[in-house]
């Protein structure tokens, strides 16, 4: 918006003046009665809704189908809300290797967090996702570590995530073959 004085353009403090001005008769407009009720009436406030906060996802709540092969060193995992209201899933997830598929034997591993944890929110049905990558075991058969770490191979992986201890295997029906006990996660994030 333009203001002029006597058809000439305002300088500079006076076109703040104006818009100021502008500004309090849109106000003072906005505040007068509405049509139809008396002068000096009161008129009750509009109160915005009031939105009950999202709870955490739920050990419950969530669940897994495996652990889809990105290549020899990566799988990504889809996270479902099963549950019937939305939650919110948040952080990286803890990992570690089930020996012989126990859960009760399973090999702890450090994970490196790899990006900035946001709250993903989950409708019923809704899904999020992580990517899980490690140092690969070389060779074939009688694989091998380039460090010289012994390899560890594991026929699932248990992930934990929103208080579950999910347990899961390759979607190609292989065995999780690692070097060493560190892993990088990336953090939860809305499924594409």
């Amino acid at each position: 918006m333009s203001y002029t004085v006597n058809g000439a353009a305002a300088p500079g403090r006076l076109r703040t003046a104006l818009g100021a001005a502008a500004a309090a008769a849109a106000l003072l407009a906005a505040a007068a009665p509405a049509a139809g009720t008396e002068p000096g009436a009161v008129t009750a406030p509009v109160q915005a809704p009031v939105y009950a906060p999202v709870p955490p996802c739920g050990s419950g709540q969530v669940a897994a189908d495996g652990a889809e092969r990105l290549g020899a060193n990566a799988v990504r995992i889809t996270v479902v809300n099963e549950g019937s209201a939305p939650c919110v899933l948040r952080g990286h997830p803890a990992i570690a290797l089930a020996g012989q598929g126990s859960p009760a034997r399973a090999k702890s591993l450090t994970v490196v967090r790899l990006g900035p944890a946001r709250p993903v929110e989950l409708p019923p049905g809704g899904a999020a996702q992580t990517r899980i990558s490690f140092t690969p075991v070389l060779g074939e058969a009688d694989g091998y570590c380039a460090s010289g770490a012994e390899p560890f191979v594991a026929p699932s992986m248990v992930l934990g995530v929103a208080g579950a201890r999910l347990q899961l295997a390759p979607d190609d029906g292989g065995n999780f073959a690692l070097c060493g006990t560190v892993v990088r996660a990336t953090a939860f994030r809305p499924a594409s």
